[in-house]
């Protein structure tokens, strides 16, 4: 992780510098520093190791129940480097998604995900969903780094009911710290970060949801974002669409994808 890390340095202090010249306050670019997380990306293309497979049918267990869903991606745990999710991820065997593809959709998505332990005798299985199976795409270019919040967002969490300047001060942040980034492929599926807003924020939701169930057992901070899809113009009828896969981290912690909260939207 030392690369990883040392280029993350480089470029928050790159950020600094770049707020710096554009005059926005010190405070406000620490607060977008830490607001950071870290995220690990996949696309097509490269000769290395097969890291993800999107789409296709699924390599289950034997005797696991069928899907109820499509499959979305096949991830192998093993080879995503430690500390490059900032989640507690297995370190080996597959990671399963699945969704339920309905728009607007947001809530519990009791077998969204699926953990199938290394050296577990699987097979692949066709099952109808009502879509799908989805074409095969292999994923083997994987690159990380550190996600900001989008503006909007950054704004709600940093104020009490922001003003027009302070939305305006957080699209100004993120115009510095996409300055300084340099030049990334376009990707299809991501570990961690923060959520593709589109409409409404998921982990807000995701939040929102737990509150509103009056659970004192539980934190509502302690949600993360598991994995993001950005749907391709290869799926036509899905184009534009954007699905994240909620956790909280203690549940990930405890392979308990039982309690994953899911949502589908579109620009």
């Amino acid at each position: 992780m030392a690369v990883i890390d040392d280029w993350n340095t480089g470029r928050v202090h790159r950020f600094r510098a770049e707020a710096a010249s554009r005059g926005l306050p010190a405070e406000e670019v620490e607060e977008w520093i830490r607001a950071a997380v870290p995220g690990t990306f996949f696309t097509q293309g490269g000769d290395g190791p097969l890291l993800a497979r999107m789409g296709g049918d699924p390599v289950l267990p034997e005797g696991a129940p069928d899907p109820c869903h499509p499959l979305i991606a096949r991830v192998d745990c093993a080879l995503i480097p430690p500390g490059a999710t900032g989640l507690p991820l297995p370190s080996s065997g597959h990671l399963l998604f699945f969704a339920d593809l309905e728009l607007g959709l947001h809530g519990p998505m009791r077998d969204a995900v699926c953990h199938v332990p290394a050296g577990t005798p699987t097979a692949v299985r066709r099952v109808e969903t009502g879509y799908g199976p989805f074409e095969s795409q292999d994923m083997r270019t994987m690159w990380h780094h550190l996600s900001p919040p989008m503006p909007e967002s950054f704004a709600e969490a940093r104020w009490d009911a922001p003003d027009d300047e302070e939305y305006e001060l957080a699209e100004e942040l993120e115009s510095a710290w996409t300055h300084v980034g340099g030049s990334w492929p376009t990707w299809t599926f991501a570990l961690g970060a923060h959520p593709v807003v589109l409409n409404d924020d998921p982990l807000l939701l995701a939040r929102d949801d737990e509150s509103e169930t009056g659970d004192a057992a539980t934190d509502t901070g302690d949600w993360a974002l598991l994995a993001t899809w950005r749907c391709g113009e290869q799926i036509r009828e899905l184009d534009s669409h954007v699905v994240s896969w909620m956790i909280r981290r203690q549940d990930l912690a405890s392979l308990r994808f039982d309690r994953v909260y899911g949502h589908v939207d579109r620009a």
